[in-house]
């Protein structure tokens, strides 16, 4: 099964979802959000499937959410239309909005056969609400992953970071909004392993192999329960509030500047502008060779 954006394949006993946008840093859309969702399902009808790999084509992950595309995208909420003067804000048909992309990460969540994410280049803001669903990270050794949009734009909405790092760290990375190199995010236990760039993708595949030696119950039972004991931590409340208050962080006074700025500036000159304080991503500074 492929799609245009979403390619889907299944072979020696694993299934594959790889976001297929390399041209546009494999950023997120309404129909690779689905895609996803579908080839998570397809995954989870086979009778051939033990495990899940989920990866980007090209040389990153995702970049998040496609900012310069922001039509399209599909709610399955419906209301009687009105209206809206200037500056109105429906945070109902929002929290529809987002939550319907909430939901359809969640499906990795939910997915009673083991997901393995794959971090190549970057995954940032809504990439993290994708991968950290995930029930086991890998990551190439040059990759980087972070949540920028709590510079301003955003708030996390699937929100499992700080189940995954715990306090401290889910502070020291949302309230700056940095980046995370590899070595660093194996240190505080975000992912599993820090592979090669070159050796990451044959690597998982190996890895995600070997859960066809487990019986497919065995791995389904203890994934519920390892996911139930966060889902009695109130991960789902933590979730609807991320969702709404994301809403509310894209319809602040400085939020509708900051757009404002893509059509006075440029797209890339205004994220340049949110990360050179803090001089990562794509404001990393270089040493004398040119290197970062």
């Amino acid at each position: 099964m492929a799609t245009e954006e979403v390619i889907y394949e299944e072979r020696d006993g694993i299934a594959i979802i790889a976001i297929n946008r390399p041209e546009k840093k494999n950023t997120l859309t309404d129909a690779v959000v689905q895609g996803i969702a579908d080839g998570i399902d397809a995954a989870t009808r086979s009778k051939q499937v033990a495990a899940v790999v989920l990866r980007g084509v090209g040389d990153t992950f995702t970049a998040g959410y496609d900012l310069t595309n922001r039509g399209g995208w599909d709610t399955p909420y419906g209301a009687p239309d009105i209206e809206m003067r200037d500056g109105a804000w429906d945070p109902v048909r929002d929290l529809q909005f987002m939550g319907n992309n909430v939901r359809r990460f969640m499906r990795i969540w939910e997915c009673p056969k083991p997901v393995l994410g794959e971090i190549k280049g970057w995954a940032i803001g809504g990439a993290t609400d994708l991968v950290l669903c995930c029930d086991l990270l890998y990551m190439a050794r040059d990759a980087h992953i972070g949540y920028a949009p709590s510079r301003i734009y955003g708030t996390p909405t699937t929100m499992l970071w700080v189940y995954r790092l715990g306090l401290e760290h889910a502070k020291q990375f949302l309230l700056t909004g940095r980046a995370i190199d590899a070595p660093t995010a194996h240190r505080i236990g975000l992912v599993s392993h820090v592979v090669e760039p070159d050796r990451l993708a044959s690597f998982v595949e190996e890895e995600a192999m070997r859960y066809r030696h487990i019986p497919a119950n065995q791995l389904a039972l203890n994934k519920l329960l390892i996911n139930q004991a966060f889902e009695n931590m109130g991960l789902r409340t933590t979730q609807l509030l991320g969702t709404f208050f994301d809403g509310v962080t894209r319809h602040t006074e400085e939020a509708y500047r900051w757009t404002e700025g893509f059509a006075e500036k440029g797209f890339r000159q205004v994220i340049r502008e949110r990360d050179a304080p803090w001089e990562d991503y794509g404001e990393k500074p270089k040493d004398a060779k040119g290197e970062e």
